[in-house]
């Protein structure tokens, strides 16, 4: 009954507003001024009641529930009218958008590779001693015996030879000894892999001539573990590497100290 009176009404509205556009479109020319005013503030009473009427009635409110409620009763009716309130309702939607945001802005792990490249400073030549950094030996005297390449500092060595000009230098006490060291290096793959070349391994009988062969060379970076050659050649070279298990008593600014190779080289 509501409705049908509703829409009787709205119908009324509609014949009375085509009679007036008649009657002002006949009348226009001839009204005066307080005609017109009249009949416009008669629309417009006619628009506020269609307006009213149309409006939605409002909501009656609930009574209050008497009585006393459990405590996980109320939790959960504390927790559904957060989120009646703020009208935000999890789905896996917003998580699955989520988890793609998180994994496309997520940190990239460096390659090794970036992470020389990082370290040397972009340098374009490297000088490297033999003992104690690339093989496992650590004087000329065991190179009589025998040469073993580390295994763990293979993979920044080759890395190494990629982007930089590197040279390998070692003092020996005979010939023997040369070619247990270029035949370690072969069988480990350096001359077939990497950009190492055997006549980039140097061969001296004294320490005065491997720090000859380094200030020669002029390389942006000398890596060695005895700290008097470091010392030395810090006047000449802009980078050097000090490898070393103890912190040698005397360092120059631009010395680094580390541990291993593969450890300066392990991270950022």
């Amino acid at each position: 009954m509501g409705d049908y009176s509703k829409d009787d009404f709205l119908q009324l509205i509609k014949r009375f507003g085509a009679f007036l556009t008649v009657k002002i479109s006949n009348l226009f020319g001839t009204l005066d001024s307080r005609s017109v005013g009249a009949i416009a503030g008669l629309a417009f009473a006619i628009v506020f009641t269609w307006r009213v009427w149309r409006s939605p009635s409002p909501q009656r409110r609930l009574p209050k529930r008497q009585g006393a409620t459990s405590s996980s009763s109320g939790v959960s009716n504390h927790a559904s009218a957060n989120v009646a309130t703020s009208g935000v309702i999890p789905s896996s939607e917003d998580s699955n958008a989520q988890n793609v945001i998180d994994e496309f802005f997520q940190t990239v792990k460096p390659t090794l590779g970036q992470i020389v490249r990082q370290r040397l400073s972009e340098g374009r030549k490297v000088t490297c001693r033999l003992l104690g950094v690339i093989l496992e030996e650590t004087s000329p005297e065991e190179l009589q015996q025998q040469a073993t390449v580390r295994s763990s500092v293979l993979e920044v060595l080759l890395e190494i030879t990629k982007f930089c000009d590197l040279y390998l230098m070692e003092r020996v006490l005979d010939d023997e000894s040369e070619k247990k060291v270029l035949l370690a290096l072969e069988n480990a793959g350096v001359f077939t892999s990497g950009g190492l070349v055997k006549d980039k391994v140097l061969f001296c009988s004294t320490e005065i001539g491997r720090t000859s062969f380094v200030r020669q060379l002029e390389p942006d970076w000398h890596i060695d573990t005895n700290p008097e050659i470091t010392f030395q050649l810090a006047r000449f070279i802009k980078y050097q590497l000090h490898v070393s298990p103890n912190k040698p008593e005397r360092t120059a600014i631009n010395v680094f100290n580390s541990t291993t190779l593969e450890q300066f080289f392990g991270s950022v």
